[in-house]
């Protein structure tokens, strides 16, 4: 029987973060890393080897030679069970692995609804991140024609602007009134719609679907208006599930979501036993509140989290809350999100302000590269505390959005980010005077002060 100071279940985002953190926190330690599969997919880089990238080999992470410069030992096997008494896991091989510390990187798994009738006729697919799996996808999908991507959220609106590039006639349905709702308010997603259908996307919002029809494979998609669009292949983009059955079966607590029950430095009910990633249970930052989001970025935070605390409880070392930070890119056209939208908020029963400032990440605005930047804030009206921003631009609109995401961490107001400090320059930033985080902040406070 092998044994270990620590065991990885998982080798995709968190799984590696937390065996890399862990390791240099701890590099004393014996750490195992599992994982199912020998090559692991960047996540968010899916949606692009549909079209972007030649191949799903140009999108793999080197986790084998990561593991193996820290000193890490790197399995290809899947567990199949776990005694949290014995302190073991069994391998789908037979082989049990000793353990002292235990942390479940499981991730999560595309969700098929149960009442979508032809979900499982031939050429239906969803997007796992198995290279494999998709591999096969890539193959399958070339002679077809028709498209249809069900689930208008990043990864539907990514997948589908990928496939339109590579000559696909491409119909992207969404059964809420608007693609990306619940990311953006309408100000930033219908920009976005329409970048999308000018580049000869088919968009239908509005209306869900009601069936997958055909004899034997896909044949035509039927809409909840009875409209019928005539499909080669459906993607479903409808969501993620956590990946906590084998957890469950182990008698790990879940909560009614089905993710791993944690407290703030990622550990379960059990203890010596962690859990980081899509499969970990998950707390808004600003509500509180449970919230499904599964994100890499998230997944990487909650890992060096868990793998600094697996020895000793460092108490300013915890994790407080997800902000859900959000960003990707149409072309050349950036767009992020972080925090609670002016939606959500007021959903929330929150009293809100916001700050909206058009300008150019360039000055002057002439210089090539040059884009229209804009910036919202959703600011509490009463004590002018930022609690979420979306941003629309170029490029920089992916760091732009980090940026807001740490002003919301840090529970800055909008008079402390009105004082902020920023370094700009022509060619990188927008003008020192017509900044518009900082136009957008002058806004919102503009607002307050009239209260």
């Amino acid at each position: 029987m092998k044994k270990t100071d620590v065991l990885i279940i998982g080798g995709s985002a968190a799984g590696m973060v937390a065996a890399l953190t862990g390791k240099s926190a701890w590099p004393d330690k014996k750490f195992i890393l599992v994982k199912k599969l020998k090559d692991m997919m960047v996540p968010c880089g899916i949606p692009y080897i549909f079209g972007t990238l030649d191949s799903s080999t140009q999108n793999l992470m080197p986790v084998d030679n990561m593991m193996e410069n820290a000193g890490i030992e790197s399995i290809v096997d899947e567990v199949v069970a776990v005694d949290k008494e014995k302190k073991t896991a069994t391998l789908a091989n037979g082989e049990q692995i000793q353990w002292d510390k235990l942390l479940f990187a499981t991730g999560s798994i595309p969700v098929k609804p149960r009442w979508l009738k032809g979900k499982d006729l031939d050429n239906v697919f969803v997007i796992p991140k198995d290279k494999y799996y998709l591999d096969d996808m890539v193959a399958k999908l070339k002679g077809m024609k028709n498209l249809v991507v069900i689930g208008a959220g990043f990864i539907g609106v990514e997948l589908s602007d990928e496939l339109n590039k590579s000559g696909f006639n491409v119909t992207l349905v969404e059964k809420e009134p608007q693609i990306l709702s619940l990311a953006f308010d309408i100000e930033i997603s219908s920009r976005i719609h329409k970048i999308i259908e000018d580049r000869g996307l088919k968009v239908v919002t509005g209306n869900g679907v009601k069936e997958i029809a055909g004899d034997g494979k896909v044949e035509k998609v039927i809409l909840e208006n009875g409209e019928i669009i005539p499909a080669d292949a459906v993607v479903l983009s409808m969501g993620y599930r956590p990946n906590t059955d084998m957890a469950k079966n182990s008698g790990i607590e879940l909560d009614n979501g089905s993710f791993i029950v944690i407290d703030e430095y990622m550990r379960t009910l059990t203890p010596d036993i962690f859990a980081a990633g899509d499969c970990a249970q998950k707390r808004d930052f600003v509500t509180r509140r449970r919230t499904p989001i599964m994100l890499a970025s998230t997944a990487c935070a909650e890992a060096r989290v868990a793998g600094l605390n697996l020895f000793n409880i460092h108490v300013v070392k915890t994790f407080s809350g997800t902000i859900g930070i959000y960003s990707t890119a149409i072309d050349d056209v950036g767009f992020g999100t972080a925090g609670l939208t002016e939606a959500r908020a007021i959903q929330e029963g929150m009293a809100v302000i916001t700050g909206i400032f058009e300008g150019v990440d360039r000055h002057p605005a002439h210089l090539p590269g040059a884009h229209k930047q804009m910036v919202k804030l959703i600011v509490a009206k009463y004590s002018g505390v930022i609690v979420g921003g979306e941003v629309i631009g170029g490029p920089s609109a992916g760091e732009l959005t980090n940026v807001i995401g740490l002003v919301i961490e840090n529970r800055m107001s909008v008079n402390g980010l009105l004082t902020s400090q920023i370094g700009t320059h022509p060619c990188l930033t927008a003008s020192p005077a017509g900044y518009p985080l900082i136009k957008a902040a002058e806004i919102a406070a503009a607002k307050i002060r009239h209260i």
